[in-house]
Parts: structure tokens; C-alpha cells; sequence
């Protein structure tokens, strides 16, 4: 079964001209994802003052309805200890991953962003629990960033012992071949964030994989 990935973008929601708007949408958008039974779900709010992010994290980490929802705070490993997170997602280089695991124990999730294949495979031998590869396609997000392309995401997938997921220009009409290429799931922002119909929409991705 495919796993679904959302990575959370407060800004990129429409939200008025309330300035306390924004976090109220996306505390709104995790509660859909949650309840269409999105595998994953990553804060990812860096602006954030540590005060906001904590008291974002404690809010959503109580709306899960499923407990095999995964909840991971980008970065801050300490707002994931205290805020009632699964886990932690560490950015590419922000920090090295054995630090990480010290301090968040074995149970807990570390995920780590990866752009290349030395990276990846790095990360699978260090331990991590999933790899985040991006960019696959070419993506508005970072439009300076070259895509990876599938043939890449096949051989890092064949080499490396973790699940990799899929990042970067991943929409519903290209799903299908980042998880032929052999990824375990696929993330992003917009694809989640956007979709129209959520529910429908995580019973498509998770079909890819049966």
C-alpha cells in the first residue's frame, strides 16, 4: 500500500486578512488529512516562533482519529519531544542523524530530507527511518532545483534498505510511476493541501501499491 505523505504550508492556504487565520486553516487541513487517513503528517512551519510551533504541534497532535497516523515536526526535535509528535524530519545537513536519534530515542520516527544518491544511501546506513528524496519532477517550489528524474529514484530505491519517498512535482498523474520506480510512498504540499477531494484522493494513492 502506498503511504501518503502531506508536508504542511500554512501560507500557501487561503486565509483572510486575520493574522491568526492562517494557523486556524491549516489546523483545519490536518484534521481533513487525518480523517482521510493520510499516513503522515509533517509540520513544517520554520517562520513559527518555537511558542506558536509548540502550541500548533499540542493543538493538531490531539485531532488524530487513527493511531497509525504518523505525526513529525520538521527540525525542532524539541517541539516534537514535548508537543505530542511521533517524530522528527530533519532537513538535508541541518543536523547529523545519529545526534538526532541520541536524542530522540529508537522508538521515535527521524526522517531525512535527501537530494542526491550519496545522500540517500548515507541515510539507510546511518539508520533513519524513511527517506524523503527530492526533487523527482520539476516543481514551482524550487524551480532552480534539477529534478532527479525516475530512472535516479529506481537505483536509489534498489540500494537503499529504508523506505523512500517520492517529493518534488508529484502530482496524481505521475504517482503511479515514482511508486513503479519502486518508492514506498509519495509526499508533498500542494498534492495534499489542494486536493479537491482528499478522501478519494489518499484511496487512489494507497491503491497504487496493492
Amino acid at each position: 500500500m502506498t503511504v501518503t505523505y502531506y508536508i504542511t504550508a500554512r501560507k500557501q492556504l487561503s486565509a483572510g486578512a486575520d493574522s491568526a487565520a492562517p494557523e486556524e486553516a491549516v489546523k483545519g487541513k490536518i484534521r481533513e488529512a487525518f480523517s482521510a487517513g493520510v499516513d503522515y503528517v509533517q509540520v513544517r512551519e520554520k517562520d513559527l516562533s518555537g511558542r506558536s510551533l509548540a502550541q500548533l504541534v499540542t493543538d493538531v497532535a490531539s485531532l488524530r482519529e487513527r493511531a497509525n497516523t504518523r505525526l513529525l515536526v520538521n527540525d525542532r526535535i524539541d517541539v516534537a519531544l514535548s508537543c505530542g509528535a511521533d517524530g522528527v524530519h530533519i532537513p538535508s545537513g541541518a543536523m547529523p542523524l545519529a545526534a538526532a536519534r541520541q536524542l530522540v530515542g529508537e522508538t521515535r520516527i527521524v526522517g531525512l530530507s535527501c537530494h542526491n544518491e550519496d545522500e540517500a544511501v548515507a541515510a539507510s546506513e546511518a539508520g533513519a527511518s524513511y527517506i524523503l528524496l527530492a526533487p523527482i519532477f520539476a516543481t514551482p517550489s524550487k524551480p532552480d532545483a534539477r529534478p532527479l528524474g525516475l530512472p535516479l529514484l529506481e537505483k536509489i530505491c534498489v540500494r537503499v534498505s529504508v523506505p523512500v519517498f517520492a517529493l518534488g512535482g508529484v502530482d496524481a498523474s505521475n504517482a503511479e510511476s515514482c511508486i513503479r520506480a519502486g518508492a514506498s510512498g509519495v509526499a508533498g504540499i500542494r498534492l495534499f493541501q489542494h486536493a479537491t477531494d482528499l478522501p478519494q484522493l489518499c484511496r487512489y494513492l494507497r491503491s497504487l501499491g496493492d
